[in-house]
C-alpha cells in the first residue's frame, strides 16, 4: 500500500530509528534524541509519500543509492531542518558586529594592507540575518564591497532559494522599525521586496558544515555568525563543528553564537570577549592569553546583575 496520509504513516522499530538517526547526524549534523522520533517518523513519511514508498527500511535502503538516492537524501534533509528566522534577531548582537566588531577589524585590515572584512552567516535560512548585517553595516555608513564582504550559507536548498529571491511577509518583521521596511523593502500586494542593491551584497552558498572540501572553497573569514544552529547537534558534531569555524577564522577573528549556546565544555581555543552590546568569542592572536571562560562568564552576569540593581 502507498502511504497516502499522515495516518497512514507506520511507526518506525528502534532498529530504524537509530539507523535514520545516525544518517541523518553524520549527513548534516542534526541530532534527534530518542524522545523526538515521533517527529523524525513524521517528516521521514512526508518524503515516503513522495516517492510512494511505505517501508522505512526500503527507504532507508533507498537512500543509500547513487544518484536518486542521494537526492532524495537531499530532500529529506530540507524537509528536517528547522528555518524559523526573522530580520534583526537578537539585536544586540547585530548592533555590536556593526557598531563595534566591524570597524575594528577594518581599521587592522587596512593597516595591514588587507581586504574588506569578511562575514559568514553559517546556517541563514532564508537570508534574514546575512540581509541585516548589510542593513545594518549600510545605517553605520560602512561600505559593502570595500568595507565588508556578507557570505550566506545553509544545508537548505529551498531556503537559499528563498533567500536569493528577497520575498518575505510581514511576520519577518518582528523586530524591524517601519523606516527601515520602508527604506530598503517594497510592499506588493502584502509581499515585501527587498531591494536589489541590498540583495546583490550577499553572496549565497549550499554548504554543509560537515563537508570540509565545501567549506575549504570559502577560505578564511573574520567573523562568523552561527546563531540558534548547533543546539540541533549533539556534543560529537557541535565540537566538529567549532572546530572547523575556529580553523576557518582569522587570528583575532570574532565568533558569534546565539545567546542560548555556550562554548562550555565544547571548546577552550577561544577566549570569550565582554564588548559593549554583547558577549562574543574571539580566535586569539598567537601569543595572546586565553582567560578562564567560566570566570569572565561569571564577571558578566554579576555586571549584569549590577546593573539591574542600578550599580555602576
Amino acid at each position: 500500500m502507498v502511504l497516502r496520509s499522515p495516518t497512514d504513516s507506520p511507526s518506525m522499530t528502534e532498529a530504524e530509528f537509530r539507523s535514520f538517526q545516525e544518517l541523518i547526524r553524520s549527513n548534516c549534523g542534526l541530532f534527534y534524541a530518542p524522545d523526538s522520533q515521533y517527529l523524525l517518523e513524521k517528516r521521514v513519511a512526508l518524503r515516503m509519500r513522495a516517492v510512494e514508498m511505505n517501508s522505512f527500511a526500503a527507504y532507508r535502503q533507498f537512500l543509500q543509492v547513487r544518484g536518486d538516492g542521494e537526492k532524495e537524501l537531499s530532500l529529506l534533509v530540507d524537509e528536517l531542518t528547522t528555518n524559523e528566522t526573522y530580520f534583526f534577531r537578537e539585536r544586540k548582537q547585530l548592533r555590536a558586529l556593526a557598531e563595534e566588531i566591524v570597524p575594528e577589524l577594518l581599521e587592522g585590515n587596512r593597516a595591514e594592507g588587507k581586504g574588506p572584512v569578511r562575514i559568514w552567516s553559517a546556517g541563514c535560512s532564508s537570508g534574514e540575518e546575512p540581509y541585516s548585517i548589510v542593513m545594518l553595516c549600510e545605517e553605520q555608513g560602512l561600505k559593502s564591497g570595500t568595507d565588508f564582504h556578507v557570505y550566506g550559507s545553509d544545508i537548505c536548498r529551498p531556503m537559499l532559494q528563498k533567500a536569493r529571491r528577497g520575498i518575505y511577509r510581514h511576520s519577518a518583521f518582528r523586530e524591524t522599525e517601519s523606516e527601515l521596511v520602508t527604506k530598503y523593502f517594497e510592499d506588493k500586494e502584502g509581499l515585501f521586496h527587498l531591494s536589489d542593491a541590498i540583495k546583490k551584497k550577499v553572496d549565497f552558498i549550499h554548504l554543509n558544515f560537515l563537508d570540509s572540501e565545501r567549506t575549504a572553497l570559502l577560505g578564511t573569514m573574520d567573523v562568523i555568525l552561527c546563531r540558534n544552529v548547533i543546539i540541533y547537534f549533539n556534543p560529537e558534531t557541535k565540537k566538529q563543528v567549532i572546530n572547523t569555524f575556529f580553523e576557518k577564522l582569522n587570528s583575532g577573528g570574532y565568533l558569534l553564537l546565539g545567546h542560548a549556546e555556550s562554548l562550555i565544555n565544547l571548546s577552550t581555543d577561544f577566549r570569550l570577549c565582554h564588548l559593549k552590546n554583547d558577549l562574543v568569542y574571539v580566535r586569539p592572536i598567537p601569543g595572546e592569553g586565553k582567560d578562564d571562560l567560566w570566570e569572565i562568564a561569571a564577571k558578566a552576569a554579576i555586571n549584569a546583575g549590577d546593573r539591574r540593581r542600578g550599580g555602576r
